[in-house]
């Protein structure tokens, strides 16, 4: 009878407890599976992320000037490297530290808290680097793949297409002013992976992926090349603290070259500096000088003040307003108004100005485009200073015609220039290449800016003040400029020396101003420092777009195709 009980009551807990069990079951499954499920997922649901590449920046003829390449990221997990002690593993550890050039102390500091997860220890290694790290096998130390921005141009485009941070995002120049575009968005998925990391149900798409965009710029590499490397060997040999150089096509508005010095090397982050980093042609301003004088000239045409054979009495060459002395290097006497811009005659100028009113003045210079934005986008553009005042003085409407009392940017006054050499049209300008021409603006007067531009081929030929500038077999027009630094008070010792130019003048193409900012030395005037530069990169330009010699006659110029079928193909 106690043996039957005893039995009895076994099978009765052996009963309970299945049905506790099967109770539990039902009620984790059926009645309330949610935390389950809950459960499950946390340890196979995984959110996939697609690669990502960042936009190509090109030039005009395709060729890169930013691009992504593969590398890889060094991170590791502190709690994995406490649990499997990888941290004894000395020797592995001093490869590692070996290799990523760091001491191995500083090393293990980052990774002695267990409670962490996740830490970097160097991002962008190498793909070589990446390898060997791969071969040390260490517990707790990873890869993952990333990008870093490649830029082969290097120092001359630096300015310009700028440079990305650690992250891939832009923080100079292009890559920052068109950072969005240029970006892609990763896209992710929602998977259920197995315990060995595979992929075991593809659950759906989270989140769209959107590819970045490429950036086709209108600047054309081999005149870039040209024009840093003529402005980095005058601005080192004058000793200049900075120079700029803009090239436009003056039939498109597109800039075709835009350098600056000092440079730097956008490939090596250790060498970045904010002072080298600034676009000067379109953030640094300076006063004109006798550049800003064909403008003015402009204005007094329109104006009926004088016709383009006027003659202009500049005797005795000088006078005084406002108690300032305003005066030319030597009486000249009457002169023509060509001959104005020729001689750079501070007085003919200046007899021209005081009889328009400022409005007139600085009605033009805004035609011109100066004191206004250009529209590219560019990080940092300035809109440079064109004075407005209630009451003005002659002394100040006098310094005004000669390039002093505003200021503008080099990418400014080549717009203007550009506006000469296209009879007066000013097309919008453009960094970033356009499928079509847009509509340009008659902003002046086409006869106006024709007679302006023959009187600027003047200024290069015999008895001009840009000699220097001219170029054999083409016509070439230009005006130099030569303004002190303002200072507190007044004016310094320091000077800014400018070339503007156009080029051919039969058919008007090209439009350059170069800037030297503070040369040193005997020479500063901008005849003696930027038209040199400006007649090699123009040179070297016309040649390159072929564009046909104006200035040679018929039979030089068939004599010169002679002489080049001659030569042997390689």
């Amino acid at each position: 009878m106690l043996t039957g009980w005893r039995f009895l009551t076994v099978c009765g807990v052996i009963l309970l407890a299945f049905f506790a069990l099967f109770a539990r079951a039902a009620w984790i499954q059926v009645v309330s599976p949610d935390r389950l499920r809950m459960e499950g997922d946390m340890r196979s649901l995984r959110t996939t992320v697609s690669s990502t590449t960042r936009g190509m920046i090109m030039d005009r003829n395709g060729e890169e000037l930013a691009v992504s390449v593969p590398v890889q990221a060094v991170w590791a997990d502190p709690k994995q490297v406490h649990a499997e002690h990888s941290l004894e593993k000395e020797q592995a550890w001093q490869a590692l530290a070996d290799v990523l050039g760091v001491q191995r102390d500083k090393l293990v500091q980052r990774v002695d808290n267990p409670k962490r997860r996740f830490v970097y220890l160097q991002r962008q290694v190498t793909p070589a680097v990446a390898e060997y790290i791969r071969k040390l096998r260490l517990p707790g130390v990873h890869l993952r793949p990333e990008e870093r921005r490649f830029y082969p141009t290097g120092e001359i485009n630096a300015h310009m297409v700028g440079m990305t941070n650690i992250d891939g995002n832009g923080i100079e120049g292009i890559e920052r002013g068109f950072n969005e575009w240029l970006t892609s968005q990763a896209g992710e998925r929602r998977v259920r992976k197995d315990r060995t990391g595979r992929i075991i149900e593809d659950l759906g798409i989270v989140s769209e992926a959107r590819q970045a965009n490429n950036i086709q710029l209108t600047i054309d590499q081999r005149i870039q090349a040209l024009a840093y490397r003529s402005l980095k060997r005058a601005s080192e040999f004058h000793r200049a603290t900075s120079a700029s150089l803009v090239m436009l096509d003056v039939k498109t508005g597109e800039v075709l070259a835009m350098v600056n010095t000092p440079s730097f090397n956008p490939n090596n982050r250790s060498q970045y500096q904010s002072f080298r980093a600034r676009n000067r042609a379109v953030t640094d301003t300076y006063e004109p000088g006798s550049t800003l004088k064909p403008l003015i000239v402009v204005s007094a045409l329109e104006n009926g003040i004088v016709q383009a054979d006027s003659i202009v009495d500049t005797s005795p060459g000088w006078m005084r307003l406002g108690g300032k002395r305003v005066s030319d290097t030597r009486n000249l006497g009457p002169i023509s108004v060509q001959t104005i811009l020729m001689r750079s005659s501070n007085m003919g100028m200046v007899r021209m100005a005081l009889q328009e009113t400022p409005e007139q003045l600085i009605d033009t210079l805004y035609r011109f485009g100066l004191g206004i934005d250009s529209g590219m986008g560019l990080v940092g553009e300035s809109t440079g200073l064109v004075p407005q005042r209630r009451r003005w003085s002659d002394i100040e409407k006098a310094t005004l015609s000669f390039g002093y009392g505003l200021t503008v940017t080099p990418l400014q006054l080549a717009q203007a220039y550009a506006v000469i050499a296209n009879s007066g049209v000013r097309y919008p300008l453009t960094i970033i290449k356009r499928d079509k021409v847009p509509q340009g603006e008659q902003v002046v007067p086409r006869q106006h800016a024709d007679a302006v531009l023959h009187m600027l081929e003047a200024v290069v030929g015999p008895g001009g003040t840009a000699g220097n500038a001219a170029i054999p077999g083409y016509r070439i027009g230009g005006k130099t400029g030569t303004s002190r630094k303002a200072i507190a008070g007044g004016y310094g010792n320091d000077y800014v020396g400018l070339f503007a130019g156009v080029a051919p003048i039969s058919n008007p193409r090209l439009a350059m101003v170069v800037v030297m900012n503070e040369p040193q030395g005997d020479q500063y005037y901008g005849g003696q420092v930027s038209a040199p530069v400006f007649a090699e990169v123009m040179s070297g330009a016309l040649q390159l777009m072929n564009i046909r010699p104006d200035g040679a006659t018929e039979e030089q110029f068939q004599l010169a195709g002679q002489e080049a079928n001659l030569v042997p193909h390689t």
